[in-house]
């Protein structure tokens, strides 16, 4: 290796699309290698944050994004349902603190919320928060002052990820762009509130792809402090679980290779194990934690789809000798 200097992985790097294609091509060895250097430097490395994500508006959603169960154009089984009330949102959270939660994440099927949503939002904020939690919301597209009042109520993250890579996002999305992704984004940041932003692999995409939306994440500024990366959930009824062939799914060692990409990129960002964990299995996010993840959503339940429960979580950090406490960034000379 010898070309990732430490400033070389510094935040202030901008990357090339040749750059991070060449790190995907790394033998496996030297890829896990250097991506585990980067995160010894930035954090500890047998600690993981524990997040816990909550739907507060299930189905029914306008939009047509192609893996999404929740999206009234598919018939997937997921019904309609209405916003949770403050009450019920509460008692999660605070089951999800008991089970080891240090992040709750609240997301609803919209294209955006009305401003009647973001006055019951900022109440189940605000309520969460008063738990000792940091709190995260996923809720859409937002409009001006939507993202100010989320702030005043005491968030600490927004979500909003790219999904793809923008050349790719047509073949996913159509009822909204790329470039409206990156207006939310922007939003988020001038409220002064934490941006949470990552993206899904295995929708058929190429490598290239795969590095041109690390590439789009990376060159963010400031960087994204969480980069959820998830893992296609083909759930029936949705286009992509159509078009894709079981052989169509992605390699394994392909989504390890992306979460230390991750990683390497984005050195001071909480890399997340999302949506398909259960299916990766075991020992391939054992090779994750060794790739650079530091964070996992936590519970049996993501949204609609699956997710390991409990107790196999807790069985498997304690073989792995994981402690699941908050993350803290170290502070590194040089960086």
């Amino acid at each position: 290796m010898g070309d990732l200097s430490q400033a070389a992985v510094g935040e202030a790097r901008v990357w090339s699309l040749d750059e991070i294609e060449a790190l995907f091509a790394l033998p496996f060895n030297d890829l896990l290698f250097e991506a585990q250097c980067v995160h010894r430097r930035h954090f500890d490395a047998n600690a993981v944050q524990l997040s816990t994500l909550l739907s507060i508006k299930t189905g029914g959603c306008s939009e047509d994004c192609g893996y999404c169960s929740q999206s009234a154009r598919y018939d997937t089984g997921v019904e309609r349902e209405k916003l949770l009330d403050v009450g019920e949102v509460v008692a999660a959270a605070r089951a999800a603190k008991e089970a080891g939660a240090t992040r709750f994440c609240m997301g609803a099927a919209w294209r955006g919320p009305k401003e009647r949503d973001v006055d019951a939002v900022v109440d189940m904020v605000r309520e969460v928060k008063a738990l000792g939690l940091e709190t995260c919301v996923t809720l859409g597209m937002l409009k001006p002052g939507q993202a100010e009042a989320l702030k005043a109520a005491g968030l600490d993250y927004y979500n909003h990820n790219l999904d793809t890579a923008s050349e790719f996002y047509g073949e996913v999305i159509t009822t909204h762009t790329h470039a409206d992704r990156l207006d939310t984004l922007a939003k988020v940041r001038d409220a002064g509130i934490h941006v949470c932003c990552g993206g899904i692999v295995g929708m058929g995409e190429s490598r290239r792809v795969r590095a041109g939306l690390i590439r789009e994440l990376a060159n963010l500024r400031p960087q994204p402090e969480s980069v959820p990366i998830n893992l296609l959930v083909k759930v029936p009824g949705t286009p992509l679980a159509d078009a894709l062939e079981r052989g169509d799914d992605l390699d394994p060692f392909e989504f390890v290779r992306t979460i230390a990409v991750a990683r390497i990129t984005m050195p001071a960002a909480h890399v997340r194990l999302s949506a398909g964990r259960r299916e990766l299995g075991e020992g391939m996010q054992a090779l994750c934690f060794l790739a650079g993840a530091n964070s996992i959503f936590y519970g049996d339940k993501l949204l609609t789809t699956g997710n390991p429960d409990v107790t196999a979580d807790a069985a498997l950090f304690a073989r792995l000798g994981l402690r699941a406490e908050p993350v803290q960034q170290r502070r590194c000379a040089g960086h």
